[in-house]
């Protein structure tokens, strides 16, 4: 698998995000408190609100538009909600954050 050297893990605030442009569209990274890395299609599944201006809690993103709750491991809209933001593979090597080329991946909606 290839992997694009992105930044810095610190160069994404904790709870933050970073938006990666992509032939597909815009890929949102972002970064939980415990330090993990997940990375979504920056489109919410309802109506394509930018996910990576939305607010980060726990392994959970709420789209600033209309406060769907997205799941930053699976990409899956929480219950009542239903729909799916693609997921991509996302690592940390030596204190930097890469993501997988072309490892868009389906999630299951809730």
């Amino acid at each position: 698998m290839n992997w694009l050297d992105i930044c810095a893990l610190d160069e994404i605030n904790p709870l933050g995000s970073r938006v990666v442009a992509a032939p597909g569209g815009d890929i949102a990274i972002f970064r939980t408190a415990s330090d993990e890395v997940f990375a979504l299609d920056d489109r919410c599944p309802h109506k394509g609100g930018p996910l990576s201006q939305g607010l980060v809690f726990g392994n959970t993103v709420a789209c600033p538009l209309h406060n769907w709750q997205i799941d930053l491991a699976s990409g899956a809209a929480l219950a009542p909600d239903v729909g799916c933001a693609h997921r991509h593979l996302t690592r940390i090597e030596g204190g930097r954050v890469q993501l997988a080329l072309n490892s868009k991946e389906e999630c299951s909606p809730s």
